[in-house]
């Protein structure tokens, strides 16, 4: 199966922001990085947009959707949206700098 085109519109419309926690931090430690991606996008759309919007050899991609809260605004009973998140990781010597330009 080969990669997806995309367009760099649509790169940006797949990959949303990184998530800079500390626990994404410590998986940057062992070659991981972590983005907040939108709930419709497949492995292979991350995988083909972070290797288009950043210059780095993807290995994998693990998602998760969190589900989101509920809780109490103003007394009235509301909901958090769901997030999903997508766990990459890189090929050995590559990193992401989110301090620099985009590639």
């Amino acid at each position: 199966m080969s990669a997806p085109r995309l367009s760099r519109e649509a790169m940006f419309r797949i990959i949303l922001r990184p998530v800079i926690t500390e626990k994404a931090t410590a998986l940057g430690e062992r070659g991981q990085v972590v983005f907040q991606v939108a709930p419709e996008a497949t492995k292979p759309e991350i995988k083909a947009a972070i290797e288009g919007l950043f210059g780095v050899k993807v290995v994998a991609v693990n998602t998760l959707v969190s589900k989101g809260k509920v809780k109490r605004f103003r007394g009235r009973p509301g909901r958090r949206s769901d997030v999903k998140k997508a766990f990459v990781r890189l090929a050995e010597g590559e990193n992401i700098d989110f301090t620099s330009k985009l590639a």
